[in-house]
C-alpha cells in the first residue's frame, strides 16, 4: 500500500518531473509499441533483443531512485536504446536492440555501480529474446546455459490475458459438452480400448500461452508406443515447416483412422478447457519440440491461449503451408471477438463433418 501512494504521489507531480529529468522517458503504451517493433525487427533480422527492468528497493526512496536513474541511463545509453515506464508498477524499462542477455546485465552492473553514498541500486532483471530452447528435456533461455544470472523469456511481456467474455463462454462450452457428448465418449473409450492395445487416453506435452507446457489430452489413435518411431517418418511430412503431419501414417490404428478424420479424438481436451489450459477457440497448441523448431515470428502464435478450433481449421487445415496457417492464427489474434468465436464454433461443424484437409 505504501509503494501504490508513493507511485499516485509521484505521478501527481508530473509538472515537476521535467526538471528532475524524468520527461525524456518514454510513457508505458509507447515503450510497449517499440517493443513490438523492435521484436519484430529480432524476428527479420536474426539479431538478440533484451529488455532490462529497473525497481526501486524501497518505496520511501522511489522518487529519488527514479530521477538518479533517468540521469544515469540518458548518459549511458546508446541511440537506439530506448528507455520508459514500462507498467502501472512505474517499473522502468530499457529496451536494449541487438543485445543479448550478458551485454543487458552489464548495463545494469554498469548502472548500479553509480549508486554511491546512502541511495541504494535499483533490483534489476534482463529479459532476452529469442528465448525458448530446449536443453535436456527443460526449456531455458539461450543466456542461462552455465550463467549465474539468467535471462528471463521476454515473449511474457507479449501474452494476451484471456477476455472474461471468453472464459465464461470456454466453461460453458466445455461443461455442456462433456455432459452432452459423454455417452459418445464412453462409446469411443470402450472402441478404442478393445481395437488395440494400450490406454485409452494420449496424454503429451504442449506449448501453451507464453510458450509454457501444458498436458493435452485426447483419445490415442496410434499404436501405443508410436512416440518411438515419429523420428523415422520425420523425413515424410507432408506438412512443411516445423509440424509433423502424415496422411498415411503406418502408426495409425483403424479406430484411430476414423476418429482422427472425424476430429473425435480431439473432444477429450474438452477438459484442458475447462482446466483453463485451452480455449474453444485459439490456435492450435503445438507439441513443445516442434514449437522449439519455430521461426521467431511463428511464435506470436503464443500470445493467446490455444484453442480447439481456429481460422486453419475451418479455412485450411493441412491443404495450407504452415507459414499460412500461423498468418491463419495471427489474424485471429488481432481481430479476436466474440462474434468472431462464436463464428468460428460454428463453422468448425460443417469442416469437421466435411472433413476436408482432415490427416
Amino acid at each position: 500500500m505504501l509503494f501504490t501512494r508513493v507511485v499516485h504521489g509521484v505521478r501527481k507531480l508530473a509538472g515537476r518531473w521535467s526538471e528532475d529529468g524524468l520527461q525524456w522517458l518514454h510513457p508505458a503504451v509507447e515503450l510497449r509499441r517499440i517493443l513490438e517493433r523492435e521484436r519484430a525487427r529480432a524476428d527479420r533480422t536474426g539479431d538478440n533483443l533484451s529488455l532490462l527492468t529497473l525497481v526501486p528497493p524501497h518505496a520511501e526512496e522511489a522518487s529519488a531512485t527514479w530521477t538518479f536513474l533517468a540521469k544515469v541511463l540518458k548518459a549511458r545509453l546508446r541511440t537506439t536504446d530506448e528507455a520508459g515506464w514500462l507498467d502501472s508498477n512505474c517499473r522502468i524499462g530499457v529496451v536494449l536492440p541487438n543485445t543479448a542477455g550478458p551485454g543487458a546485465w552489464k548495463l545494469a552492473d554498469d548502472v548500479c555501480h553509480e549508486y554511491v553514498g546512502g541511495l541504494a541500486p535499483p533490483v534489476c532483471t534482463v529479459y532476452s529474446y529469442p528465448s525458448s530452447r530446449r536443453i535436456n528435456g527443460v526449456e531455458r533461455s539461450p543466456d542461462q546455459v552455465d550463467s549465474p544470472r539468467p535471462a528471463l523469456e521476454l515473449e511474457a511481456f507479449f501474452v494476451h490475458r484471456m477476455p472474461a467474455w471468453k472464459r465464461l463462454l470456454d466453461v460453458a462450452g466445455a461443461l455442456v459438452g462433456l455432459f452432452a457428448l459423454l455417452p459418445v465418449l464412453a462409446i469411443i473409450a470402450i472402441a478404442v480400448k478393445l481395437s488395440s492395445p494400450g490406454p485409452v487416453l494420449f496424454r503429451q506435452q504442449r506449448s501453451g500461452r507464453g510458450g509454457q507446457p501444458f498436458r493435452i489430452y485426447k483419445f490415442r489413435t496410434m499404436i501405443a508406443n508410436a512416440e518411438t518411431y515419429k523420428s523415422v517418418l520425420l523425413p515424410y511430412s507432408e506438412q512443411d515447416g516445423p509440424a509433423f503431419k502424415l496422411q498415411n501414417d503406418p502408426r495409425i490404428t483403424p479406430i484411430g483412422g476414423i476418429l482422427r478424420r472425424t476430429s473425435l479424438d480431439e473432444l477429450p481436451q474438452l477438459w484442458n478447457v475447462l482446466k483453463g489450459d485451452m480455449s474453444l477457440v485459439g490456435p492450435r497448441p503445438l507439441p513443445c519440440e516442434e514449437t522449439d523448431a519455430c521461426e521467431g515470428w511463428h511464435r506470436r502464435r503464443l500470445n493467446v491461449t490455444p484453442g480447439l478450433t481456429c481460422i486453419w481449421q475451418v479455412k485450411g487445415r493441412s491443404l495450407v503451408s504452415f507459414a499460412e496457417w500461423v498468418r491463419m492464427d495471427l489474424q485471429y489474434i488481432h481481430s479476436r471477438s466474440m462474434w468472431q468465436d462464436v463464428k468460428l464454433l460454428l463453422l468448425t461443424v460443417p469442416a469437421v463433418v466435411s472433413q476436408k484437409g482432415a490427416r
